[in-house]
Protein backbone atom coordinates (compact mmCIF):
# COMPACT_ATOMS: atom_id res chain seq x y z
CA UNK A 1 0.00 0.00 0.00
CA UNK A 2 1.31 3.53 -0.88
CA UNK A 3 0.79 6.63 1.57
CA UNK A 4 -1.91 8.81 0.75
CA UNK A 5 0.29 12.08 1.74
CA UNK A 6 3.75 12.59 0.64
CA UNK A 7 6.01 15.52 2.36
CA UNK A 8 8.83 17.14 0.13
CA UNK A 9 11.28 19.85 1.68
CA UNK A 10 11.52 22.82 -0.85
CA UNK A 11 15.19 25.05 -1.26
CA UNK A 12 14.81 27.72 1.72
CA UNK A 13 17.14 30.29 -0.14
CA UNK A 14 19.08 32.57 2.23
CA UNK A 15 17.21 36.20 0.94
CA UNK A 16 13.26 35.00 0.96
CA UNK A 17 11.37 37.75 2.22
CA UNK A 18 8.69 35.38 3.48
CA UNK A 19 8.60 33.01 6.66
CA UNK A 20 9.70 29.85 4.86
CA UNK A 21 8.04 26.70 5.06
CA UNK A 22 10.10 23.92 5.65
CA UNK A 23 7.65 20.79 4.80
CA UNK A 24 4.91 20.99 2.03
CA UNK A 25 2.78 17.94 1.43
CA UNK A 26 1.12 16.89 -1.16
CA UNK A 27 -1.97 13.83 -1.51
CA UNK A 28 -1.21 11.05 -3.85
CA UNK A 29 -4.90 9.35 -4.50
CA UNK A 30 -5.25 5.57 -4.67
CA UNK A 31 -5.78 5.26 -8.37
CA UNK A 32 -2.39 6.76 -9.28
CA UNK A 33 -1.18 3.35 -8.34
CA UNK A 34 -4.22 0.90 -10.20
CA UNK A 35 -2.86 -0.30 -13.04
CA UNK A 36 -6.03 -2.03 -13.98
CA UNK A 37 -9.13 -2.64 -11.73
CA UNK A 38 -8.73 -6.22 -11.15
CA UNK A 39 -11.95 -8.25 -11.31
CA UNK A 40 -14.58 -9.29 -8.56
CA UNK A 41 -13.12 -6.26 -5.99
CA UNK A 42 -15.03 -5.93 -3.13
CA UNK A 43 -17.76 -3.29 -3.05
CA UNK A 44 -19.36 -0.83 -0.41
CA UNK A 45 -23.06 -1.36 0.21
CA UNK A 46 -25.16 1.18 -2.17
CA UNK A 47 -25.59 3.53 0.93
CA UNK A 48 -22.07 3.44 1.81
CA UNK A 49 -20.76 3.93 -1.36
CA UNK A 50 -22.71 7.35 -1.45
CA UNK A 51 -20.97 8.33 1.83
CA UNK A 52 -17.72 7.34 0.90
CA UNK A 53 -18.09 8.74 -3.20
CA UNK A 54 -16.92 5.54 -4.59
CA UNK A 55 -18.25 1.78 -5.07
CA UNK A 56 -15.04 0.34 -4.40
CA UNK A 57 -12.82 0.16 -0.87
CA UNK A 58 -9.44 0.07 -2.33
CA UNK A 59 -9.97 3.76 -4.13
CA UNK A 60 -11.07 5.59 -1.07
CA UNK A 61 -9.12 8.29 0.04
CA UNK A 62 -10.40 10.80 3.26
CA UNK A 63 -9.70 14.08 2.40
CA UNK A 64 -8.98 16.05 5.74
CA UNK A 65 -8.83 19.67 5.23
CA UNK A 66 -5.31 21.30 6.71
CA UNK A 67 -7.18 24.85 6.94
CA UNK A 68 -6.32 26.12 10.69
CA UNK A 69 -3.30 24.03 11.20
CA UNK A 70 -0.22 25.07 11.74
CA UNK A 71 -1.44 28.37 13.60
Amino acid sequence: MHPQEIAWYPFIGPCDPCPPITCKTYSTPPHLFMQFQPPNMPQFSPREALFHGTLWPALYSPYESKWGKGR
